[in-house]
């Protein structure tokens, strides 16, 4: 038991440091909550009180998730020409727009009006959820991708993405999947081209994006 009380307390120590280590100043509440959610585990842990000891670990996790989620969406592109964006938003599993996409993981999403037009755009991120893996199988398929008469695989830079482009209705999606586990979406409404769309994607800092949400 000391063993792994120890070896408990070393993790827990680390992962604390570090979600202090790599956020601003202006985050440092939450992270002091985080360690106290974390220290305050370990002493549950030690006194055996295993459940109430899951509780509080899983309330840090939590946070740090929502620290995570505020350095990933410092990723999002900004505003094309003649363009305003709203700040992003954020949710974690089993809450808002993930809780839509009836899956788990975190889901970011920052949306973009046209200045002087009805067009919209909204670009949304989706990290770690079983969704993701659903989907892959599309992605992976080019000729999955060549049957659908309104979608096409394009190059943007060395990643692929899926385009499809609804003329009739005004309306583009684009998504790209990095690494097996992340799935980013720009979707737009009352567009004339898919361009615009295609574009924002384009300026998204996907190195970035990699960078923020590496385990």
């Amino acid at each position: 038991m000391k063993t792994n009380t120890t070896l408990l307390t070393h993790r827990l120590k680390a992962v604390a440091l570090a979600s202090v280590l790599m956020f601003p100043a202006a985050q440092s509440v939450l992270a002091d909550d985080i360690v106290e959610q974390i220290e305050l585990g370990l002493e549950l842990y030690n006194e055996q009180e295993y459940g109430a000891a899951i509780t509080e670990l899983e309330f840090a996790i939590e946070d740090m998730r929502k620290l995570m989620s505020g350095q990933i969406a410092q990723t999002f592109p900004d505003a094309p020409d003649g363009w305003t964006a709203q700040e992003a938003t954020s949710s974690s599993a089993g809450s808002g727009a993930a809780a839509m996409f009836g899956a788990g993981g975190t889901s970011l999403e920052r949306i973009y009006q046209q200045n002087d037009g009805n067009g919209q755009l909204t670009a949304s991120m989706m990290l770690d959820s079983p969704l993701i893996q659903s989907m892959g199988a599309l992605f992976n398929n080019p000729a999955m991708i060549a049957a659908q008469p309104d979608m096409e695989r394009i190059r943007l830079g060395r990643e692929a993405a899926v385009v499809k482009w609804e003329p009739e209705r005004s309306r583009a999606e684009v998504t790209l999947m990095l690494d097996g586990r992340i799935m980013l979406q720009v979707s737009g409404e009352n567009l004339d081209s898919q361009d615009v769309a295609i574009d924002l994607m384009r300026d998204w800092d996907l190195a970035a994006v990699r960078e923020q949400s590496a385990r």
